[in-house]
């Protein structure tokens, strides 16, 4: 996450420990869930063997929870609105791997260039919080890249 201030910065920083921030992704992985919602609460942290991976296999686990609806399923793959509880690096990545529905394009946690995808189907689609001076809610939504509205559609075919 980026601000434009160091101050701005620090407050961001504060409002995601708190679990003030509310952000939405849309995630398209291979396979399809057991069921239309989920939690998957597992600690993340720097894997045993490879430490530029994050891993449910960790000596230093860290908190981490990540909630998900289906969308929309199709044959091989379902679309997914996921909510941050927390935010470990590369949660959502490995949370959904570790429930057998790889991200759609991921090299490190996925089905690399699945769909001719050249990067991983997860995009941050909305941000939303109060703002922590004048209090007035700020909520952003950001449509589907190109690319990942071509997958999508590679996908539905």
């Amino acid at each position: 996450m980026g601000a434009r201030t160091e101050d701005a910065q620090a407050v961001l920083s504060r409002m995601v420990r708190a679990r003030l921030l509310e952000r939405r992704y849309l995630a398209l992985v291979r396979g399809v869930p057991a069921s239309r919602t989920g939690r998957i609460e597992a600690a993340i942290g720097r894997d045993r063997r490879d430490r530029t991976r994050r891993s449910l296999d960790t000596p230093l686990p860290r908190a981490a929870v990540t909630h998900f609806e289906v969308l929309e399923t199709l044959r091989e793959h379902a679309l997914l609105d996921v909510k941050l509880e927390t935010g470990r690096t590369h949660q959502i990545r490995v949370h959904l791997a570790a429930i057998g529905l790889p991200v759609a394009g991921d090299a490190t946690y996925g089905a690399a260039g699945d769909l001719g995808l050249a990067r991983q189907f997860l995009h941050a689609a909305r941000l939303a919080f109060d703002h922590p001076v004048t209090g007035t809610r700020v909520d952003v939504s950001s449509p589907l890249p190109a690319d990942l509205v071509a997958a999508l559609e590679r996908a539905r075919r």
